[in-house]
């Protein structure tokens, strides 16, 4: 059940992107942002009000902190996916799993199979590859700042990852047990809160340097990131549950995000793109072998 509900999220991820990407075209980054976290906190206000009062200060520091790793996520995301080819985000973002499995492996201590380190090397492989697709764009992941920042997010997202896992699985497993409706309600609520400041204090004093357009767009990435983030909780909130394959799952988003930018946005190079990203869902495939 949990596997199924990590494909929907995947599903609805892959449209979370598509509607980034339409709503950041030739528009202000932060105004965009600080709009989704905003719908985003006011979907949640009612599970906040209903657990306002019997959460202690602890949860409330552990879910503030899941916040400030989010959104340094975020922002770093959203200007790279403004600035770079969906086909080019969407299979560096595929290699969340990996980091996860490294992560795992250096915090945790777990240990990788052969199958597991068949993955870690598909996916370093394939990001070595995209790097030169991306050469013929003009794009050289060395010296291209977005590219920079959109590494940066695909890490500080594998570290969310591993955060869930802690925040939500039970004592028993070595994790706190936090309710998965009050984690998502309350860390969005303190990410719109951070996002206001970011958005007084970066966007505000320049912004008629970097107007703002809106964009209805903008509506569904809440909606979609929202959906997409119940059924990820949803997903690990239930027994059995391994992180390490539901954000592999999650992760295959990516077939929804690049499928939009080679036949809607008709991006380049896409059969060198398409060999990438194949290495790369192969080495998913890899990581989900290992696992069972």
């Amino acid at each position: 059940m949990w596997l199924s509900f990590a494909f929907l999220s995947a599903l609805l991820l892959g449209f979370y992107d598509v509607f980034k990407k339409l709503s950041l075209k030739d528009n202000a980054v932060i105004p965009v942002l600080f709009i989704n976290t905003l719908l985003c906190a006011l979907f949640f206000l009612p599970v906040c009000f209903r657990t306002g009062g019997e959460l202690p200060l602890a949860f409330h520091g552990c879910v503030a902190m899941k916040s400030a790793i989010v959104l340094s996520s975020w922002i770093c995301g959203y200007f790279a996916i403004k600035h770079l080819p969906l086909t080019i985000v969407g299979p560096v973002n595929a290699s969340r799993p990996v980091m996860v499995l490294l992560g795992a492996l250096l915090v945790f201590g777990e240990r990788l199979n052969l199958w597991q380190w068949g993955g870690v090397v598909l996916a370093i492989l394939s990001f070595f590859l995209l790097s030169l697709s991306g050469r013929r764009e003009g794009i050289r992941f060395s010296h291209n700042r977005w590219v920079g920042l959109l590494v940066l997010a695909a890490v500080l997202g594998a570290v969310s990852g591993l955060y869930d896992k802690f925040l939500m699985a039970a004592p028993s497993a070595g994790g706190l047990g936090l309710d998965r409706l009050a984690v998502q309600g309350w860390y969005n609520v303190y990410q719109a809160l951070m996002m206001a400041l970011v958005f007084s204090l970066m966007w505000m004093p320049r912004r008629a340097s970097t107007p703002f357009r809106w964009r209805w767009s903008i509506v569904f990435i809440s909606l979609f990131l929202t959906a997409a983030d119940m059924s990820y909780f949803y997903a690990l909130s239930l027994p059995g549950a391994m992180i390490s394959v539901v954000s592999l799952v999650r992760r295959s988003s990516v077939l929804v995000s690049f499928l939009f930018g080679a036949l809607v946005l008709h991006e380049k190079n896409l059969r060198a793109k398409a060999f990438d990203l194949l290495l790369v869902l192969l080495g998913m495939v890899l990581l989900y072998v290992g696992t069972r």
